[in-house]
């Protein structure tokens, strides 16, 4: 007589959900913690030499030299109107590639990569200003420790 295995068990779609989870890179931007999903984030790397670029969008730091080919770095905490502070030691240029554009996001720390369970990514959006709404796409919440979530086709808009 067949024991029923575990894996032939029918799943709910509550349980399936529960299931369903991403992996998330967590960094700093002042005392918040942010995350982007894994899967586009290329590298992180230390802070470099930025060039500048003139009348370039006002939260685009520059560019850097990325493997023989320029890529723009946007100044995260620039672009998402968090007030600006020194760069550490800790500072980083996190990589992501959005569609077919790769850029670099200056960050104060990347803090880990999380894993995130879908279920536990609250869409609504909590920004009383309407434009910033639209560069996050939900709040992270890991055993009370809230991750906000990043919409980075929005975020590399130059619009």
């Amino acid at each position: 007589m067949a024991k029923d295995s575990v894996a032939n068990k029918p799943v709910s779609l509550e349980e399936e959900e529960e299931v369903i989870a991403m992996q998330v890179v967590a960094f700093k931007l002042r005392d918040e913690e942010y995350g982007v999903n894994i899967f586009h984030v290329q590298e992180i790397r230390n802070l470099v030499d930025i060039t500048r670029v003139p009348f370039a969008a006002s939260f685009i730091k520059g560019v850097i030299n990325q493997r023989g080919s320029v890529m723009p770095v946007i100044d995260l905490k620039k672009r998402l109107g968090i007030e600006e502070t020194p760069y550490t030691s800790l500072s980083r240029i996190v990589t992501v590639i959005v569609g077919d554009l790769q850029v670099g996001m200056l960050v104060d720390a990347v803090t880990e990569v999380l894993t995130i369970r879908s279920k536990l990514v609250d869409p609504k959006k909590t920004v009383s200003d309407k434009a910033m709404e639209k560069f996050l796409s939900g709040i992270g919440n890991i055993d009370g420790r809230l991750v906000t979530m990043l919409n980075l086709e929005e975020i590399v808009n130059a619009n």
